[in-house]
């Protein structure tokens, strides 16, 4: 059996920030081998993950990697167990390396897909292995429910607490103008970029329910078409992005405003940690 020494059991506990008797142990499985007691404990922190896969991950947060001049630009949703797991500060380093990565390598399909591509910041680990270091010491469970690339120019915004995401697809403008825009779009929470975009059948109903209104008031029939179209900006203006008067400056909508800064917002994306439904996996986006 090879020599443990304690110098040896103290470099491995630097670096993996586990119990001594348990590198202890890790190196004397491996014979002393260094890297190889790394990696069987890499390896019990992924077999913790997968006797743990029933566990609640109702906290996590969204994170961002934007590019307003060349793009692309991604955002990703990592869950985990609780809240202080999710301010930890190398959770939160995972968080924007899984962003990065996503929006400045080739590209995954899915999120078990990133999870085997490089870490950005640590050269010669997978961003699998990094999770696989910090559940060690952790011990939480971490999930990936939702990756989003778009290949093109973006801004965003992640609110304070990182429950709260906005990817925002553009085109010109500057960094500045598209953090305000998704910041905006993260207190109004439109349903869609322009009207065009607006799901169909939720156009149509509001509309019934105008002519209906205005029937129920004794309007002439040949009036009502032209007041649906009055009452029927204010429905927009409270579900469409290009229509709503900006936070910031309600007396001009979110378009005058992009359009006075050389920008014409195409699309966005707005996340919230456990909001996981179909719908919302799906940017709105703008023709």
């Amino acid at each position: 059996m090879a020599d443990i020494t304690a110098a040896m059991v103290k470099e491995l506990r630097e670096q993996t920030q586990l119990p001594m008797m348990k590198c202890k142990k890790a190196l004397q499985d491996a014979g002393g081998d260094m890297e190889a007691a790394k990696k069987a404990l890499r390896e019990e922190g992924a077999k913790f993950i997968d006797g743990r896969g029933d566990r609640s991950t109702e906290e996590g947060r969204i994170a961002i990697y934007t590019d307003v001049e060349k793009g692309p630009g991604a955002i990703i949703e990592l869950q985990v167990e609780s809240a202080p797991v999710a301010g930890n500060e190398e959770v939160i380093a995972l968080a924007n390396d899984l962003a990065k990565q996503l929006a400045t390598g080739p590209g995954a399909a899915t999120p078990e897909e990133l999870w085997e591509q490089p870490s950005p910041s640590k050269p010669g680990q997978t961003l699998k292995e990094v999770r696989d270091d910090i559940v060690n010491k952790i011990r939480e469970v971490f999930r990936l429910p939702r990756i989003l690339r778009i290949d093109g120019p973006c801004g965003g915004y992640v609110h304070h607490d990182a429950k709260t995401g906005v990817l925002l697809e553009v085109e010109g403008g500057d960094a500045d103008m598209a953090k305000d825009i998704s910041m905006h779009v993260a207190a109004m929470k439109p349903k869609a970029a322009t009207k065009d975009e607006l799901d169909a059948a939720l156009v149509d109903a509001e509309k019934q329910i105008q002519i209906e209104r205005a029937r129920s008031e004794g309007k002439p029939e040949n009036i009502i078409e032209k007041m649906i179209e009055g009452r029927m900006r204010n429905f927009y203006a409270e579900h469409v992005l290009e229509e709503q008067p900006f936070v910031k400056d309600d007396k001009q909508t979110v378009a005058a405003i992009a359009k006075s800064a050389g920008m014409k917002v195409k699309g966005f994306t707005l996340w919230k940690v456990g909001e996981t439904s179909a719908a919302e996996a799906e940017p709105a986006t703008a023709s």
